[in-house]
């Protein structure tokens, strides 16, 4: 026995493959190199120690941006501003405006378009969805494999269709269940990646009431689009959407836990490498983890390009363990690494490897400890 090993989703696209997404490539060309490349990632994560692989959302323009192409019902609209972390922009503006411009907005292949819901919100995404599970089927070739999936409060900005908010995220999350029930029904676990529920406790748009309230409308509708979805087959993940920066203003994880426990999975990742919030684990001393759940807590950051050491790895998952038991952990790493199709991605993917390297060695110091004999 020992503690397995993952991470949250996006890595780096090769130049070539971000070549022909910038260039509009949509034949035959383009979706060999998709399934090449999708090939090599998976190897590569293989090769360095990743138990529970995925594509690396190689298919994928941005987090926000595959969206626009699987769902009907949005008008993209470019004039509008999306706003983001409006407390840590508005605390820190000559750092982010730097921040969105070089780096995490910067080099991409498309633009991040705010997009408006103005008809009904219906999914159209087969072909592409279909074209992914096929790529990640067989690259994996049998191994343990999960595809992400974005949760309904991240699809869209704005809502000018639907009467109420609860009714647009239920009609969201209805059209998103195609896509969780078809990874499933691959043979795949499906995660939904909501770093908007962990976003929203530090909005200063709601106060302490108004959090709870939209909180709980997130975990309705993702709950909602699970229905009939087995638990165990479901991975949840959240966290605080920004990679490197000052991230004083961010919700301490007490306050996001209540509802991210509530979410029907069988698995929670979240961030718990980074030095904000590497200190919250003592939270799980008096919040109890129900039977059957796991954790994912991030051991690497995605934030950074020092790559952390082993010895330190093991100590963050033997605190977890000790608390929720250690057939309960799983390694993972703070949140993906390349969100948006970009040539300049914050930690360098040769800098990625070496940090999945480091988690598997500290894994495998861990699991030595805990279980008392050599881990293989």
């Amino acid at each position: 026995m020992r503690i397995p090993t993952t991470h949250v989703g996006s890595l780096a696209r090769p130049h070539d493959l971000l070549d022909l997404m910038k260039s509009g490539a949509s034949g035959a060309e383009y979706e060999a190199r998709v399934r090449s490349a999708v090939a090599e990632c998976v190897q590569m994560q293989v090769e360095s120690g990743i138990d529970i692989v995925t594509d690396g959302e190689l298919s994928k323009k941005g987090f926000f941006l595959y969206v626009a192409e699987r769902l009907e019902g949005f008008e993209a609209r470019p004039g509008m501003k999306r706003k983001f972390f409006p407390a840590e922009s508005a605390a820190f503006p000559e750092y982010y405006k730097q921040y969105f411009g070089q780096m995490m907005l910067g080099r991409t292949v498309a633009p991040v378009v705010p997009l408006v819901c103005t008809g009904p919100v219906r999914y159209r995404g087969e072909k592409s969805l279909q074209r992914d599970l096929e790529n990640l089927r067989l690259a994996a070739k049998g191994r343990a494999a999960f595809m992400p999936a974005i949760a309904p409060s991240g699809v869209g900005n704005y809502n000018e269709y639907y009467k109420s908010e609860e009714e647009y995220f239920h009609a969201v999350g209805a059209a998103m269940r195609t896509e969780y029930k078809a990874i499933v029904d691959a043979g795949f676990l499906v995660q939904v990646d909501d770093p908007f529920l962990s976003e929203l406790f530090a909005d200063p748009d709601y106060d302490a009431k108004g959090r709870r309230k939209r909180a709980a409308m997130y975990v309705e509708a993702v709950n909602e689009s699970l229905r009939g979805i087995p638990e165990e087959k479901v991975r949840f993940h959240t966290c605080y959407g920004i990679n490197e920066g000052p991230r004083i203003h961010e919700a301490a994880l007490k306050d996001v836990v209540g509802s991210m426990l509530r979410v029907k999975a069988s698995q929670y990742s979240f961030e718990a490498a980074n030095p904000r919030h590497e200190h919250e684990y003592h939270l799980w001393e008096t919040v109890k983890l129900a039977d059957g759940k796991k954790l994912i807590p991030g051991v690497v950051a995605h934030a950074s390009n020092i790559v952390e050491h082993p010895e330190l790895i093991a100590e963050r998952l033997a605190r977890y363990a000790k608390l929720v038991g250690r057939d309960n952990v799983i390694a993972g790493a703070d949140c993906g690494f390349s969100s948006q199709a970009t040539y300049t991605p914050e930690v360098h993917p040769t800098v990625v490897w070496e940090k999945f390297k480091a988690m598997r060695d500290g894994a495998r110091i861990a699991s030595r400890k805990l279980w008392k004999k050599r881990a293989r």
